[in-house]
This record gives structure tokens, C-alpha cells and sequence, in this order.
């Protein structure tokens, strides 16, 4: 394909975009097609000769929209958001151009320059601690990873590395397995299943505690389930904070673990992958009270603040535990500015890594931090709109407090009624929620999502959970 042909294919495929996206609320939601449906779609093999870019956009339609659930859609409540925007896509298109491999600074300067600086954009928009960023002058600095899952996980290994060298220094005749085999860390019971991974594959073990009645981790349970588990013989190094749980969206109290963590000497990292984009919003910020006390901050742009997958952006007090943890350091990576700028390879799991600064460069010059924000607080807006709904019916009930883009609800009755409601609504299609489960207590989820959503979607999506749990009621009354 040549410039030209280039240019008209691209031209197609923005206005394919602006169309799909502006009328994404006609498209069913939920695809209905079954698994292998795609495969008698197209050939067996790949053609020997180059078809025309038409025919592929002819086929975009016929074989991949069928199979596609439409996250972007007003009427899709699952998960947590996945943040779309015009400037974010044109952000990944010049980044997919440039297609530099970031890994040093050497290796394209402005990649790792502009991550820089735009990592402490981000966190002054967040407020976060001057510890943090870079620009400050100190240790600290941002990293954008590809998810909160791998920042959690990069956190961990610093945390590990940090402790084995201290271990070292009062034990110098304790090899690394055993200190390893000694090595504990904390979470909620309710933090997400990417925190328990990072044990996995950090090869530590990682200690779920009970939260307490709102789904809290407190700092009085930590410091027990430490002061225990030192007793033992184990070695207590890294802890979670979890701001905004993804079954309830509840926040763990920071302020409590935080001085605990400082107290035991163990790593503190808070995972606020999705709730962390409402702190660009002042009122918000009484949620990550006592995040001075962190050792390392997360939260997905990717998710909330309308950057496009995947932008996952870290923070860290002192990245020299996690750079001394991934130093693998080649010749053939080396060059004469090492040290005078981060070579972010060394802060992160895999080498390669794509410009994704650009994505938070265009999206924060073209909307501004005052749209950021007003994007946030509509949402939120929303989700209490729908927690009206649910309030006015007394067949439901509110599992737990609406404070972000979340609403937890139910029917009053079994956890087999709620999974025929939601059997019920996905089958028809209409809008998309998932459930979630949190001591025997199956409930319903609706997360505002799009940022196509308004008003009259919210109150579509009620009637249609309303309209179909007059239905599932109605067939469980004996003579039905």
C-alpha cells in the first residue's frame, strides 16, 4: 500500500469511526453469536496476493461487528469504563506512525521526555504528594504500564527487591530462597484478583484479610495480621490499598494502613485503578487521604479520564528498587545518556513499549482539566440517577454506598431470583451488566460507562431492569 492508497483507506476508516461511534446506541450491545462463528466467515488461509482495502472494509461489517460487544455503547453497564475519545484515537494513530520502541532514552527521546513530564501533569492534576513526581527534584517520578495488573505486580517485585537487601544487611549468611520462603504481604479480601496474581508470580504469598462491614480494609486488621504473622517467623514487605474495589467500589481507609505500613516498614501500594480519575476532582480527594504514606500509586486513565487502552499510570517514591530488581543491562542497550534521563525499560515487565504519552498530551491539551472533571461528575451524576430509580422501587435494594460511577443493587429475595434477572436482562440484549458476589450476597452491578451516556439512557436502562424483574417475579408466584 502506497501513500496515496493510504490516504483514502485512512480517510474511509475515520468516517467509518465518527458513524460507528456517533450511532453506537442503535447497535445491540450484546453480540449474539456463538463461539467458532467466525471461522466459516473467511478463508481457511491468508491470500497469496493482495486483496483491495475496500473488500477489507466491506468485511469489517459483515464478520467483525457481528461478534463485537459494544463497550462504548450508552447502554453497556459491565465492569468499570474503557475510556474513548477523538483526541486519544488520533494520539494512537501518530504514535502507530512514529512506532518507535521507547525502551531507552537514546531510543527516541521525546517517547521518554514527554512520559516525563506528562506523568507529573497527571499527578499534580491528582495532587498527589511532590515525592512523587519529578518534577520536584527528588527520587520520584511516573511510568505509564499497561495496566493497574502490571503496576501492581512491578510494585511487589521493588518491594521484594527492597526487602531482600535489607534482610541481607542483618542476615549476610541468609541465602535469597530463604528469605523469600519468609517474605508476606497484605490485601483486602476484596481486592481485585490481580493482586493475589502478582504473589503468584512474584513467588511470595500474599495474605487476603477480612474488610470489615463496608468492605473496608482497616489499619487495626493489618497491623494484627503483621505483628502475627512476625511472630511466626515470616517477614511482613509489601501491602494493597485498594481505592475503589471492583466488586462495590469501596475504599480502603489509607489513612489508617498507612501509618501502619511506615510503622512495620513495608511497602505500601495503592491500586486505584479505576476511582483514581475522579481525584482530578477536588471533592473527590478526601478518598486518598493519607496517600503520603505510599510508597506506590496507580490508577488507569485507560479507564475513566477518556485516554484509550492501555494507559495505566504509576507512581513512585523511589523507582531505584524497582530499576535494581529489572537491571539486565546488555551492551547492546547501552548508551552515553544513561542516567541523566530514566530508561524506562527498567520499570516495567516486558522491554519494548509503544508512545502512549502522546495519548495523554492530546487528550488533556484538547479537553482541558475543567472538562476532565465535568466528564467525571456527570457520570457520577448518572449512577446517582439510577440509585434514584432503584431507591423509588421497594421490590430492590442498594448494596453499598454510591460514590463513584457505580450502583450496586438488587432484588429483594434469594441470590437465584437476582441470577434469573440477570439470565433475563443480558438475554434480551437491550443493556449489558454483570454481577458480583461478596459473602453469599449476589447482586447486580451497573456501571455508567460511555461517554456517549445521558439521562435518558439511565432511565432506559432502569425501565428495562424494572420491566423484566416484573417478569421474573411474576414467574416465581405459585400458579405460574
Amino acid at each position: 500500500m502506497e501513500a496515496k492508497q493510504f490516504t483514502e483507506f485512512a480517510k474511509t476508516m475515520v468516517d467509518y469511526i465518527n458513524n460507528y461511534l456517533e450511532n453506537i446506541r442503535d447497535r445491540r450491545v450484546l453480540p449474539t453469536v456463538q463461539p467458532g462463528y467466525l471461522r466459516p466467515l473467511i478463508p481457511d488461509e491468508a491470500p497469496q496476493n493482495p486483496e483491495k482495502w475496500q473488500d477489507v472494509m466491506k468485511d469489517v461489517e459483515r464478520v467483525i461487528m457481528p461478534g463485537v460487544t459494544h463497550w462504548h455503547s450508552p447502554r453497556f453497564h459491565a465492569y468499570f469504563p474503557t475510556a474513548n475519545s477523538y483526541p486519544a484515537i488520533v494520539a494512537d494513530m501518530l504514535s502507530d506512525a512514529i512506532a518507535c520502541i521507547g525502551f531507552t532514552w537514546i531510543a527516541s527521546p521525546a517517547c521518554t521526555e514527554l512520559e516525563v513530564v506528562m506523568l507529573d501533569w497527571l499527578g499534580k492534576m491528582l495532587d498527589l504528594p511532590a515525592p512523587f513526581l519529578a518534577c520536584s527534584g527528588g527520587k520520584g517520578g511516573g511510568v505509564i504500564q499497561g495496566t493497574a495488573s502490571e503496576a501492581t505486580l512491578v510494585a511487589l517485585l521493588g518491594a521484594k527487591a527492597k526487602m531482600i537487601r535489607r534482610v541481607k544487611e542483618q542476615h549476610p549468611d541468609w541465602t535469597d530462597y530463604e528469605i523469600v520462603s519468609k517474605l508476606v504481604g497484605y490485601c483486602s479480601d476484596q481486592a481485585h484478583s490481580s493482586v493475589e496474581r502478582a504473589g503468584l508470580l512474584g513467588g511470595v504469598r500474599l495474605r487476603g484479610i477480612p474488610a470489615d462491614d463496608r468492605y473496608q480494609l482497616r489499619g487495626d486488621s493489618l497491623r494484627e495480621a503483621i505483628q502475627k504473622d512476625k511472630k511466626d517467623g515470616l517477614i511482613p514487605f509489601y501491602a494493597v490499598a485498594t481505592l475503589g474495589t471492583t466488586n462495590c467500589c469501596a475504599f480502603d481507609c489509607l489513612d489508617e494502613i498507612g501509618p501502619v505500613c511506615e510503622e512495620e516498614e513495608v511497602w505500601l501500594h495503592v491500586d486505584a485503578a479505576y476511582a483514581g480519575s475522579a481525584f482530578i476532582c477536588p471533592e473527590y480527594r478526601y478518598l486518598m487521604k493519607g496517600v503520603e504514606f505510599a510508597d506506590s500509586f496507580n490508577f488507569n486513565p485507560h479507564k475513566w479520564m477518556l485516554v484509550t487502552f492501555d494507559c495505566s499510570a504509576m507512581w513512585l517514591k523511589d523507582p531505584s528498587y524497582v530499576v535494581d530488581a529489572f537491571n539486565v543491562d546488555p551492551l547492546y542497550l547501552k548508551h552515553d545518556m544513561q542516567g541523566s534521563a530514566p530508561d524506562y525499560r527498567h520499570w516495567q515487565i516486558p522491554l519494548g513499549r509503544r508512545f502512549r504519552s502522546l495519548k495523554l498530551w492530546f487528550v488533556m491539551r484538547l479537553y482541558g482539566v475543567e472538562n476532565l472533571q465535568k466528564h467525571i461528575r456527570k457520570q457520577i451524576g448518572l449512577a446517582h440517577e439510577f440509585e434514584k430509580y432503584v431507591l423509588s422501587d421497594e421490590r430492590f435494594e442498594i448494596i453499598h454506598d454510591v460514590i463513584m460511577g457505580l450502583v450496586c443493587f438488587r432484588l429483594k429475595g434469594s441470590n437465584e431470583l437476582n441470577e434469573n434477572l440477570l439470565k433475563r436482562i443480558n438475554g434480551n440484549g437491550k443493556i449489558h451488566l454483570v454481577p458480583s458476589k461478596i459473602r453469599d450476597t449476589y447482586f447486580l452491578r451497573m456501571a455508567v460507562c460511555s461517554r456517549y451516556t445521558e439521562s435518558e439512557d439511565i432511565k432506559f436502562s432502569w425501565d428495562e431492569v424494572q420491566s423484566l424483574a416484573t417478569d421474573v417475579l411474576a414467574e416465581g408466584r405459585p400458579g405460574n
